[in-house]
């Protein structure tokens, strides 16, 4: 007896279900066991990924920990117990916590008049390249800061000339001590043009923007009215006379 259209279509769909049991079954009798192998394997791998991180962040709280133990300790003048809490994350992995240790051990030899130790140990955050930048930058200013009465003004404008521009985080501090050294150097107008760029920039510290004018002013540096010092000028003691007569109401 021929089968019906419906009859057949069921008859396809039977065998078409009987192939796909017998795959997977061949299938799994396969590769079962490493399917299995495998799914544990990977959850066994991200398992370990959670643990690592709930360990990373837990030791990264502890040297948090430890980090304000030693400013607490400095706060109160205890600089030697500061130094003991910075030593273990002086050698942390977490390049963060490591900078900021090393830094403020730093600024315990400034604060001993260990001016050439600390230069060095600022001077090893600053070539080391696991580091942030900024981390880099602000150390290699506090390097010359500690060091400026040793260093030739050419050695301190190369090193930190790249800094001293209009809109670098760090203009403020690199910029004065540049200006400082092209005033060394014999380069009053180099000088000149940067204190009134300082002098102009409202990015910078208030102290420093401060000394800037003062030192602007004594130099003939017109400021009034500069944005960021784009305007900035030499002005002569003449040519501020003349200025000042055709200014000047007429009688």
């Amino acid at each position: 007896m021929a089968l019906t259209p419906q009859n057949n279509q069921a008859f396809l769909r039977e065998v078409d279900d009987e192939l796909r049991r017998d795959q997977l079954t061949s299938f799994w009798e396969r590769y079962g066991r490493w399917t299995i192998a495998g799914i544990v394997v990977a959850l066994a791998a991200f398992a370990g990924v959670l643990y690592w991180q709930h360990r990373q962040t837990e030791a990264a709280g502890v040297e948090g920990e430890q980090l304000q133990a030693a400013y607490d300790s400095l706060g109160a003048g205890q600089a030697d117990q500061a130094n003991k809490a910075l030593a273990p994350i002086a050698g942390s992995g977490r390049e963060g916590y490591r900078a900021l240790a090393l830094m403020t051990q730093a600024d315990i030899l400034l604060g001993k008049k260990q001016d050439k130790a600390a230069a060095a140990l600022f001077a090893k955050i600053a070539a080391d390249t696991s580091l942030a930048q900024p981390f880099r930058d602000i150390a290699l200013i506090r390097q010359t800061t500690a060091e400026f009465d040793t260093l030739k003004p050419q050695v301190v404008i190369e090193r930190l000339r790249p800094l001293a521009v209009p809109g670098n985080a760090y203009f403020g501090s690199a910029g004065e001590l540049v200006a400082i050294a092209y005033l060394d150097s014999g380069r009053k107008d180099l000088a000149g043009r940067l204190f009134g760029q300082l002098a102009q920039s409202d990015a910078v510290p208030d102290s420093i923007r401060q000394r800037a004018v003062q030192m602007a002013g004594t130099m003939g540096v017109d400021t009034a009215g500069a944005d960021g010092g784009a305007n900035v000028r030499i002005v002569s003691p003449a040519s501020a006379a003349a200025a000042q007569s055709k200014e000047a109401p007429a009688q």
